[in-house]
């Protein structure tokens, strides 16, 4: 027997279509509805803690600046790469806040815009250095590198960054877009739907792939100035190895990111004091992975490799691997597999002048 089938005349089956039309769009208004809800929500919550931090801490009496010393008046800021397992560490923070007695901070900018406006420039180096409220404080963020010496303050804060290497990030971004993660698996994705795969994506030369879209950790760590996001700029990239070694205390590297927290929690323990326990032994509630990530082939790895955008990234990349590599060569030891921090390897000696 053949499939039964309803014969609908054209004019009803045009206007089905157009019906069907109108409900999809009425339902994609509602949801945009409610996100924006629920962004307004999260920003009056945010004022409201903020507002009862600075009150409990205005009943607890004022705290001058000579009550402030080098460990609680220290700021960190953590000017995140999409991308590079950014929320697993940042949430370590968040699970340590309280412990080790630090206030944790997130920058949240409009549409994740990395660079911010004269005038929030401004803004934000003001909250930075006089919330004192704050203080210890970790801030964290999509945001590019901003020097805050060209503000005239006296004491910059602590950067520290985690970097990916770059097509492995583009793969994440791209999958994320459309399937989301584990950490909130039910929110809409501004992509959700398309099931086109990187390799389709790369062969058919597609926006969401192109080797532009590598352009994004180079920038990030050059700043707010315009030729940081100038697409392949040399000066660009040496501004950012510039800064990468000058201006921040450490960048990890996600394939190596036990080490990087191992590294933060020796050299800045009032922060950090057992991150790398947590890390190793914790029920990994801080861990995040991208869903449906399908590994691209070599054909498609080869073509994007061609590309000069890759190229400069991956320089980039490899400069900033071989600079923590350094730096975790002359602060850990080797034992049985296992990596433990040196004790302090210097001593003062022949003190002058002598006292009686």
């Amino acid at each position: 027997m053949g499939l039964l089938r309803i014969m609908m005349p054209p004019k009803l089956q045009l206007l089905a279509v157009v019906a069907f039309a109108v409900a999809m769009l009425f339902l994609e208004n509602q949801i945009q509805k409610l996100e924006e809800s629920r962004s307004k929500l999260e920003r009056a919550i945010a004022r409201h803690e903020v507002r009862e931090i600075e009150q409990r801490h205005t009943m607890d009496g004022p705290r001058q600046d000579a009550t402030l010393d080098e460990e609680e008046d220290m700021v960190i800021i953590y000017n995140r790469v999409p991308k590079t397992a950014s929320t697993s560490f940042t949430n370590i923070a968040y699970d340590l806040c309280a412990k080790n007695k630090y206030h944790v901070l997130h920058i949240n900018t409009t549409k994740n815009n990395p660079v911010m406006s004269l005038q929030d420039q401004v803004r934000f180096v003001k909250n930075i250095t006089s919330w004192k409220e704050m203080k210890p404080g970790f801030y964290h963020g999509h945001i590019s590198y901003l020097d805050f010496a060209k503000f005239g303050v006296k004491k910059k804060p602590i950067y520290i960054n985690v970097i990916r290497d770059p097509i492995e990030r583009l793969v994440s971004y791209y999958y994320f877009l459309r399937f989301g993660d584990d950490y909130r698996p039910g929110l809409r994705r501004r992509k959700q739907g398309d099931k086109k795969t990187f390799d389709e994506c790369v062969a058919e030369g597609g926006s969401d792939c192109a080797p532009e879209k590598l352009w994004l950790q180079i920038p990030f760590f050059c700043g707010h100035s315009s030729e940081c996001w100038n697409v392949g700029s040399r000066w660009a990239m040496d501004q950012a190895k510039y800064n990468l070694v000058n201006e921040y205390f450490l960048v990890g590297v996600t394939e190596e990111l036990e080490d990087f927290i191992m590294l933060l929690e020796a050299a800045l323990p009032r922060f950090f004091r057992g991150a790398t326990e947590l890390y190793r032994t914790g029920k990994k509630s801080h861990l995040r992975k991208t869903t449906e990530k399908k590994l691209p082939t070599k054909q498609t790895i080869a073509k994007l490799q061609q590309s000069d955008i890759w190229k400069m990234e991956n320089e980039f990349y490899e400069f900033a691997l071989e600079q923590f590599q350094f730096i975790r060569a002359h602060a850990v030891r080797e034992k049985d597999g296992d990596l433990y921090i040196l004790a302090q390897n210097f001593f003062y000696e022949k003190i002058y002048p002598k006292s009686n």
